[in-house]
């Protein structure tokens, strides 16, 4: 007997008929002789709707009472799910992020897990039942419920499975695995059979939506074995595992992300410690830049750019605007017409011209590149925004992705 977390995204219980065909298939798996842990988004929109009912009354809610609305879509879907397997003929027990034990600290919105107390569950268990777990939240110290960020019930998965000690843990979504890219835009694009927990991770935090990375950094630091499969049908899906168990690619996956706003800081004074001053009053905020791009000196100053979210570029703009004398800065600006495009493989650092590759996929179709990134592991460029699925057709063919 073995014990298996499954996650299913909204996607995939979108509806009373997507429930109980997702009920048959948890309960098939809990026939071959497993214990199982369900863990489940809200369904289909759920989150959005509830977000935009809020917005309707308040432009500025609270953050608190914000998780506290959130919180309820997934306990919509954990009761429904209950039922459906209960009508099937099989035990099942819905319970929430508080019942099951999983606290965290008191960042709303975007908590982070601390500690579970897996003795409720390993009880329901033990008492023959399937256990249906609310995605994507906790309560922190005070018991005051706490939501985990979009894309948080994969996070929940694979906290549990780490906690469970799970022989491992399946993330159900609305495509077969993995691709080498986001197949709605590149046709050919290819799913893989294995990734590494670092490419997934780059990939992830590079605009992949397949999983949270979160989740990834959890499974790569307690070697979870994560596997991330369709809901929609049996086909295997892709492993996500351990470096050391799997041949190279040079190049993996091409991602891209829209989630981007630049900003420039013009006319920094060219002195030592000025970077650390703009960076510092943004990390106090709790705002998180992507890529840097400093300018050559003249005149004895320099331009600062970077990337944050687009969700968090008001509040930048809005801190550097109302610091721009401590910073002796000119002026500040944005551009939201921009993406990135990004590639990732383990094998790029063991072979040169790799950079140079992708800087000529993109010559070849005309787009110009206005910032760099680099790591062991991945590249990135921020480009215009309406040249991003040409550009990543065109990444794609030059790395020959499609082939085996």
């Amino acid at each position: 007997m073995g014990l298996i977390v499954q996650k299913y995204g909204g996607s995939s219980i979108a509806d009373t008929q997507k429930i109980m065909n997702v009920a048959k298939r948890i309960i098939d798996t809990h026939k071959e002789g497993n214990q199982m842990v369900v863990v489940v988004s809200a369904q289909g929109d759920t989150t959005d709707n509830l977000i935009k009912m809020a917005k309707e009354i308040t432009d500025n809610p609270s953050s608190r009472e914000m998780d506290m609305l959130l919180s309820t879509g997934e306990q919509i879907s954990i009761a429904l799910l209950a039922m459906a397997i209960g009508e099937l003929g099989y035990k099942a027990v819905s319970l929430t992020g508080a019942q099951v034990g999983i606290k965290t600290n008191s960042d709303y919105s975007n908590a982070r897990i601390e500690t579970i107390d897996s003795d409720r569950v390993k009880r329901e268990l033990d008492d023959g039942n399937i256990v249906i777990v609310a995605g994507f939240q906790g309560v922190d110290c005070e018991y005051n419920i706490t939501t985990l960020g979009r894309g948080g019930s994969d996070t929940t998965a694979v906290a549990l499975a780490v906690a469970l000690d799970a022989d491992r843990c399946e993330i159900f979504t609305d495509v077969d695995g993995i691709y080498t890219a986001d197949p709605r835009i590149v046709d050919d694009a290819r799913k893989l059979s294995e990734i590494s927990y670092d490419e997934m991770l780059e990939l992830a935090s590079l605009g992949a939506r397949v999983l949270h990375n979160r989740s990834v950094e959890l499974a790569k630091k307690y070697n979870v074995r994560l596997v991330v499969r369709s809901s929609l049908n049996n086909n295997d899906g892709t492993e996500v595992k351990d470096m050391a168990d799997m041949e190279k690619m040079v190049v993996r996956g091409v991602a891209h992300d829209y989630d981007i706003a630049q900003i420039s800081v013009v006319g920094v004074p060219d002195e030592p410690g000025m970077a650390y001053k703009l960076f510092k009053m943004l990390a106090d905020e709790n705002i998180n830049v992507d890529i840097i791009l400093q300018s050559t000196a003249r005149d004895n100053t320099r331009d600062i750019s970077f990337t944050v979210a687009k969700s968090n570029r008001d509040r930048a703009i809005s801190i550097i605007e109302d610091n721009l004398s401590l910073l002796d800065a000119r002026s500040v600006s944005y551009s939201d017409g921009v993406a990135k495009v990004s590639i990732v493989g383990a094998g790029m650092v063991e072979n040169p011209g790799i950079a140079c590759m992708m800087f000529e996929a993109l010559a070849e179709e005309g787009i110009n590149i206005h910032m760099i990134s680099t790591s062991e592991i991945k590249i990135s460029c921020l480009i215009k925004a309406d040249d991003v699925e040409k550009a990543m057709v065109a990444i794609h063919k030059k790395f020959k992705l499609n082939c085996e």
